[in-house]
């Protein structure tokens, strides 16, 4: 028997027939006679391998598993020794890892454990299954107690062996235990959400981080800047942020590395205030900001348009030796060129070349581009010719920008450069190219350049009517009369079609240069396209014909008259023919035709048409048929206000919007309406007013000075007392006058006629009612 195997021998007999009395054993905790502990009586004889007695006295008495927590050496109590406990336990744990074979051999210790012998063995036991078989034994146990060391011990090996699962699992037991035995577990706690967070476990970290909070435990540093990181990372700022804002509630701070992750993420949600907090307390606690701190930073607050900060921020990473990135280079131009800053833009567009970065492609179209929509050519031109020349090739709408503003600012040959440029390139110049283009080879007259453009446009698919149209208008409005007709036969050769509208303007045009010839086809082409010749269009023609002086220019107009095909045109000629071919009187006639007018359209158009027919009228000496064009005019209420009674106060007459033949007309007539009011109903007015204005002043004040008026002539009025008008009334010069016809000097009103005769008025483009003063004005 070696040493280490300690017998115990019994001085028997030699004798071989000797029968062994029974006996039982003897534990510590059994009671003797007394009342006492039990004792050995025997003696006990150690031997060694040899058989030789190496000690004998009274022997080490057993002890009751989870009773006794001492053994009697002799008489004695010793207490089991914490090594030797925890010893023992973990020699139990090693052999049999797991299982109820286990917890059995753990019900059979010697001694009773305690929460320390745990502890220190999970602390030597490096399996995890076997620490967490032990650990589930000492729940157990009556004497066991919460230990935050315990558990944290646990969740290291769980998280060595990546058992997140296991983590969960044991995390809610350990909540359970928490909120049972009231104790905080501050270690345990933060190191499973650390473990789930860097392990990315998003869901479960963060469920972890809200039981947590609601236990009441408190959350290290660590903790929080490990939940931050994982949000972050994940692409969930706000979560981060609502992270931190319970961090910043519990007054705790970032670290370095999430100072790094914090701050750019603030700057590009947009919450730039937040993110230069953090930066500004970032370098307060003395950590050292990165290149990525700043370049977003730089960037979100120059997009922002907050480009001192910008700027400041950039001059600040530059003093602490940081290199500025082509990123970040763009970023500032970018946002100095979107403000309008363009000189900034330009300096640190040097400042990027200095330092050997190559401009990309964007970067140089947003500097030409917009330089050139500011007007700064030279500069826009400039960057052009470098970004061919660093093989870039220039985008249409760059082309486009550079080729309309230089358009705008009239230089031809820099726009036709240009243009050739880009389709030599193989690009294909947009619409608006065009448009630009071609407006300002019209605006130059250049007709034949612009017939290249045009037809070339045409070439590349887009439909050109337009175009050519607005190339039109730009020489009628410029009066380019003669290259309008040539760019329009160019039009028709070219099978390109124009609109209605536009016929019409080059039609007015041509009549206002007294172009007749040329205006006829043109008004023949707008009837026979189905348009219809307005009472405004037909109107201004008649004002033509009313102002001409030349019998070949009359043909003509009679002509154009006859072609527009309008009812109007009847009624003039009917109007002059007798009453056997007209088979009714004039007054009927003229009332007939005045009904078929939609006034509700065309009132301003019949004003119109009746002022410039009755100056047509009394220069052609038809004063009776002009006395029937007024009053059937003034009965459908077209010059309301003329004629006013003011019972025995005032009669007034206002022709200020009439012209020179009207206002004749309606002074004679209503003068004799004036008289058989006066002379056979009695009613006398205390004073008579004609309100003529001043154009029309002088024409009336002459016609009446012939047959010796009373009105005295004023700055705008003739007015004259009741009574003398009604002794004037009396005198047969004047029942003459006002009954038939405007007598004698005659050349004289008709001279003044052809002077103050209104215009054709070609500004009048629709049917929209002309302005009351249109006659007077061109007058």
């Amino acid at each position: 028997m070696g040493l280490n195997s300690i017998s115990q021998r019994l001085s028997l007999p030699k004798d071989p027939n000797f029968v062994s009395p029974s006996f039982s054993r003897n534990y510590c905790s059994v009671k003797n006679s007394d009342g006492g502990n039990g004792e050995w009586t025997e003696e006990i004889e150690y031997l060694d391998e040899s058989g030789s007695v190496i000690y004998s006295g009274k022997g080490v008495r057993s002890v009751e598993p989870g009773v006794d927590d001492h053994v009697m050496v002799g008489g004695i109590k010793k207490p089991f020794l914490n090594a030797s406990a925890v010893a023992k336990i973990v020699e139990v744990v090693k052999r049999w890892k797991w299982g109820p074979e286990l917890e059995t051999q753990l019900d059979k210790l010697q001694f009773v454990p305690t929460m320390t012998h745990i502890t220190q063995a999970l602390k030597v036991v490096k399996d995890s299954d076997a620490c967490l078989s032990l650990f589930r034994w000492a729940r157990r146990q009556p004497w066991y107690l919460p230990n935050d060391e315990c558990y944290a011990m646990l969740f290291d090996g769980l998280n060595q062996n990546r058992d997140f699962d296991g983590i969960q699992l044991l995390f809610d037991e350990m909540v359970g235990d928490s909120s049972n035995n009231g104790i905080s577990s501050f270690t345990a706690y933060n190191r499973v959400i650390q473990y789930l967070a860097k392990a990315e476990k998003l869901e479960v970290s963060f469920c972890c981080f809200k039981k947590v909070q609601d236990s009441g435990c408190k959350i290290d540093v660590q903790t929080y800047n490990s939940l931050i990181t994982l949000f972050l990372n994940k692409g969930l700022p706000y979560k981060a942020f609502e992270i931190y804002g319970s961090m910043e509630a519990a007054g705790c701070l970032l670290d370095g590395s999430t100072y790094e992750l914090m701050i750019p993420s603030l700057a590009k949600s947009g919450r730039l205030d937040a993110a230069f907090k953090l930066f500004q307390e970032m370098k307060e606690r003395n950590f050292r900001p990165g290149f990525s701190v700043f370049s977003s930073l730089v960037d979100s607050m120059g997009k922002a348009g907050r480009l001192d900060t910008s700027m400041k921020v950039y001059m600040e990473m530059q003093g602490y030796g940081l290199r500025s990135s082509a990123t970040m280079y763009v970023s500032l131009i970018e946002s100095y060129v979107k403000a309008g800053k363009l000189d900034a833009a330009l300096r640190l567009w040097d400042e990027m070349k200095k330092a050997g970065f190559r401009p990309n492609f964007g970067l140089y179209t947003l500097i030409v581009e917009s330089h050139a929509k500011s007007g700064k050519l030279d500069i826009a031109m400039s960057a052009f010719k470098d970004m061919e020349k660093a093989g870039f090739l220039p985008t249409p709408s760059t082309y486009s920008c550079l080729l309309e503003m230089h358009a705008a600012t009239g230089q031809v040959d820099s726009c036709m450069k240009l243009y050739n440029s880009m389709t030599n390139a193989g690009l294909r110049p947009g619409l608006s190219t065009y448009t630009a283009l071609l407006t300002l080879l019209a605006n130059k007259k250049l007709v034949d350049v612009a017939a290249k453009i045009l037809l070339e446009m045409k070439a590349m698919g887009y439909s050109v009517d337009v175009s050519a149209s607005d190339v039109l208008m730009v020489y009628i409005k410029d009066g380019a009369v003669d290259l309008a007709l040539r760019w329009l036969r160019f039009m028709g050769s070219s099978a390109i079609r124009t609109n209605n509208f536009i016929i019409r303007q080059l039609f007015e045009s041509c009549m206002k240069n007294g172009l007749y010839e040329s205006a006829k086809p043109l008004l023949e082409t707008y009837v026979s396209s189905a348009a219809k010749v307005d009472l405004i269009l037909y109107t201004s023609i008649l004002a033509h014909l009313v102002r001409c002086q030349e019998e070949e220019n009359e043909k003509h107009l009679m002509s154009i008259l006859s072609a527009t095909k309008h009812r109007a045109h009847s009624f003039m000629c009917g109007l002059f023919t007798g009453p056997e071919q007209r088979k009714q009187p004039v007054l009927s006639f003229v009332r007939e035709f005045f009904q078929s007018i939609d006034y509700e359209l065309e009132e301003g158009a019949a004003r119109y048409f009746v002022n410039v027919l009755l100056n047509y009228l009394v220069l052609m000496g038809q004063i009776n048929r002009a006395r029937c064009v007024w009053k059937v005019a003034y009965e459908n209420k077209l010059f309301p206000k003329a004629i006013v009674f003011d019972q025995h106060i005032a009669w007034s007459l206002d022709v200020r919007n009439l012209s020179v033949g009207a206002a004749l007309i309606a002074v004679a007539h209503t003068l004799h309406r004036f008289r058989k009011r006066m002379l056979y109903y009695g009613a006398v007015p205390r004073r008579i007013k004609l309100v003529t204005g001043p154009t029309l002043k002088i024409v009336v004040a002459q016609m009446l000075s012939s047959v010796e008026s009373p009105f005295e002539v004023s700055k705008v009025v003739l007015r004259a007392p009741g009574d003398s008008v009604m002794e004037w009334f009396k005198k047969p010069i004047v029942q003459q006058f006002l009954l038939n016809e405007i007598p004698s000097r005659s050349d004289i009103l008709l001279h003044k006629l052809n002077t103050l005769f209104p215009s054709s008025a070609p500004e009048i483009r629709s049917l929209s009612p002309p302005k009351p003063l249109i006659a007077r004005r061109a007058m």
